[in-house]
């Protein structure tokens, strides 16, 4: 959400720069989607998978002044000092930093802050961007696992249905078709018959699904070895169901003990005490943030690999997180002093922020998400 509004601030901008005639008229059709990257130290290269310690929560990095620079023959830094002027003074941005052609801008923590209330409202919807608006393709229906012969077709008929399912949800128009399949019998021996007839059988289709998305390529041996996995947080599969449930336990709980509502809250709510919120916090609402633009980015670059693995990171930050700053009053000496204060009421929200993000990409992957394991 908040690359959106950075995006949606940057192609004002342009605009009306084109219009007024200060850039050329072609400026007005660059976008920043797609040129968003974290923030990375002096000593980092700038890459999609720069981890997030590498960054300050809130701080995020585009390259478009390169584009802009192409456009106008000047340097990309003279390019960045442009932009930058632009966004300045808006009250939501704490910060604007030109730095060797890329443009660098820090939110407040207040605008950080409030996006899990704002992300529990967008619900499934959360993954929706217009990245890819205006784009026209077809993908076939999720195929049945189980009438597939062998792994590698298992492997390309998914593949071809999940990149239909990330290019919808990133604002392309996608036409479905029913795929052809070759029928199988399940033996439900998984040991004896390596099948995914037998896997679906054995293990069920989540399990197999995500073995299947998690693979970069229908190699045979990588699938399976992530299906043959130990049935614990070890197993990213477990580990990220694991984190919406435990999300979800913590929301259950609360409701039960009449410490915040059964209900999600809505963004008309006022803003958490930011300054109560842990820098491991915000560093998990921060990741959230980047949320619709990883779907994008997985669409785009045709790898719903890289799905997944925001997923695990997101379900690693989300138990360490919620170990060191629990809400419950019961989670232990880091729990808030006062059980219904403001502090507890941001840390429920980041639960339900965490919940809805690992709900609606499990559900792009075609994988439920258990509220109990």
């Amino acid at each position: 959400m908040i690359l959106a509004e950075l995006t949606t601030q940057l192609r004002r901008y342009l605009q009306a720069a084109a219009a007024n005639g200060d850039l050329p008229r072609s400026a007005a059709g660059l976008t920043a989607h797609g040129t968003w990257r974290p923030k990375v130290t002096a000593v980092t290269p700038v890459t999609a998978a720069t981890p997030a310690a590498a960054r300050a929560p809130g701080t995020y990095a585009t390259s478009l002044p390169f584009q802009l620079a192409h456009l106008t023959g000047e340097p990309p830094v003279t390019a960045a000092n442009r932009v930058a002027e632009a966004l300045t003074g808006l009250p939501w941005i704490s910060a604007v930093r030109p730095a060797s052609g890329y443009l660098t801008i820090t939110v407040t923590q207040a605008c950080l802050a409030a996006a899990p209330a704002r992300i529990i409202a967008a619900g499934p919807a959360v993954a929706r961007s217009d990245a890819l608006a205006g784009q026209e393709l077809t993908a076939p229906r999720l195929p049945d696992l189980a009438l597939e012969p062998v792994w590698p077709q298992a492997w390309r008929a998914q593949h071809r249905a999940l990149l239909g399912r990330l290019a919808e949800a990133a604002g392309a128009s996608v036409q479905y078709f029913e795929g052809e399949r070759m029928p199988a019998t399940p033996s439900g021996v998984w040991a004896n018959e390596r099948t995914p007839a037998a896997a679906m059988a054995c293990l069920g289709a989540d399990a197999v699904r995500y073995a299947l998305a998690r693979a970069a390529s229908p190699v045979q041996s990588v699938i399976e070895a992530q299906l043959d996995r130990p049935l614990d947080v070890s197993n990213p599969f477990v580990l990220v169901r694991h984190a919406h449930a435990d999300a979800a336990s913590t929301l259950r709980w609360a409701a039960e003990l009449e410490l915040a509502p059964s209900c999600p809250p809505m963004p008309s709510r006022p803003a958490p005490v930011t300054a109560a919120l842990r820098p491991g916090e915000l560093g998990v609402i921060d990741h959230l943030s980047w949320f619709p633009e990883r779907v994008a980015s997985a669409s785009r670059r045709r790898r719903p690999v890289d799905l997944t693995a925001y997923l695990e990171t997101l379900a690693g930050a989300w138990i360490d997180c919620s170990k060191r700053y629990p809400a419950l009053p019961f989670g232990g000496s880091g729990a808030p002093a006062e059980p219904a204060g403001d502090l507890a009421r941001a840390r429920y929200e980041l639960a339900g922020a965490v919940r809805t993000i690992i709900a609606a990409g499990l559900d792009l992957l075609a994988v439920t998400a258990p509220v109990r394991i």
